[in-house]
C-alpha cells in the first residue's frame, strides 16, 4: 500500500494545481477553458504554455475532448486516450509541483537567518 501513497499524492497534488488554475482562469477571462483564444496564442508563447502546464490536463484537454465527443468529431476510443492523457498529465504536473516544493523547503531550511 505505502507504494501507491506517492503517486496518489502526486497525482492529488497536481489535480488541486489544474483545478485552481483552471477555475482561476476561467472567473478571470469568463469563458471555458479550452486550447483556443484567449489562453493560447502565438503572440504570447510563455504565457500560453504555462497555462498549458498548469491548467491543460483536466480543464482544456477534457473540455475540448468531451465538446468534440458531443459533437462526432471523435469516437470512444479517442475519448478514452485524452482520459489517459489527462490523468498522466496531471500525475507529472503533481511530481513537479512536489520536487519545486521539496527543492524550495530544502533552500529555505539551509539558509542561515539571523535576528
Amino acid at each position: 500500500m505505502d507504494l501507491m501513497l506517492l503517486p496518489l499524492y502526486a497525482f492529488a497534488v497536481g489535480l488541486t494545481a489544474c483545478g485552481l488554475a483552471g477555475s482561476a482562469m476561467e472567473i478571470v477571462c469568463g469563458g471555458r477553458l479550452a486550447f483556443a483564444e484567449p489562453y493560447v496564442t502565438p503572440a504570447h508563447i510563455v504565457r500560453s504554455l504555462a497555462v498549458t502546464a498548469c491548467a491543460g490536463p483536466f480543464f482544456m484537454l477534457t473540455n475540448d475532448a468531451l465538446a468534440a465527443r458531443r459533437e462526432g468529431r471523435i469516437g470512444t476510443l479517442a475519448l478514452l486516450s485524452c482520459g489517459c492523457t489527462a490523468i498522466a498529465w496531471a500525475l507529472a504536473l503533481g511530481i513537479v509541483l512536489i520536487t519545486i516544493a521539496s527543492w524550495a523547503t530544502g533552500l529555505l531550511s539551509s539558509a542561515e537567518f539571523s535576528a
